[in-house]
């Protein structure tokens, strides 16, 4: 089941949205957050990378163009489309340069809508098999192990900055946004087991 988060801060916009696009598309796993901090955390914490997601830009905590700008430096391949309540005053055509997925104006109606969704949620393609280099599984492996940037960059003999550089390609790669959705995203593609991911969810509970 495809999972699409909503990200606006008027909750019958969300409601009414949500339920129209489970009639129009069928079923689908739907997230709601209503500022961006707050999708933000929803994200971070997904055991699995969401498809896609709807972003209002004038948000109670952002507004404008940073709001794009602060959701695609902390995913960056994540498929976003923009959601406006104004036509003039959304420059849309930056937001498409700058990497949105679409931008639709809200007040063409749903049918504007559903049908962008829809096509971006077919086109999410799957993570390839095995798309990581030697020395990015070896530090995805450690990463696994639950070793620190430090430590990591100590037992490969890396500067911290190129593990972080590492790090930021094996997300990118794994299309994730964090350790925990790498490590669940390499146990599905056979990179690690199944025993090493819950010894990994053990320490990062505990």
């Amino acid at each position: 089941m495809k999972s699409v988060l909503l990200i606006d801060d008027h909750v019958m916009f969300r409601e009414g949205l949500g339920l129209l696009l489970g009639q129009r598309l069928g079923p689908i796993r739907l997230l709601e957050a209503g500022s961006l901090h707050l999708g933000m955390r929803l994200l971070a914490a997904q055991d699995r990378p969401v498809d896609l997601v709807l972003l209002d830009l004038e948000l109670r905590d952002s507004r404008g163009l940073a709001t794009f700008e602060r959701l695609r430096q902390s995913c960056p391949q994540l498929p976003v489309l923009v959601l406006s309540g104004s036509v003039d005053d959304m420059p849309a055509a930056e937001l498409i340069e700058r990497g949105a997925a679409g931008f639709v104006p809200k007040s063409l109606g749903i049918d504007a809508l559903v049908e962008p969704v829809r096509r971006l949620l077919q086109s999410a393609a799957p993570v390839e098999p095995d798309p990581l280099s030697p020395r990015q599984r070896a530090v995805l492996g450690l990463l696994v192990e639950g070793k620190s940037n430090k430590l990591i960059s100590r037992e490969l003999d890396l500067s911290e900055a190129t593990v972080k550089t590492h790090l930021q390609a094996i997300f990118r790669k794994l299309d994730v946004c964090n350790r925990t959705q790498a490590v669940l995203a390499a146990v599905r593609l056979g990179l690690v087991d199944e025993h090493e991911a819950e010894r990994f969810r053990t320490m990062t509970h505990d």
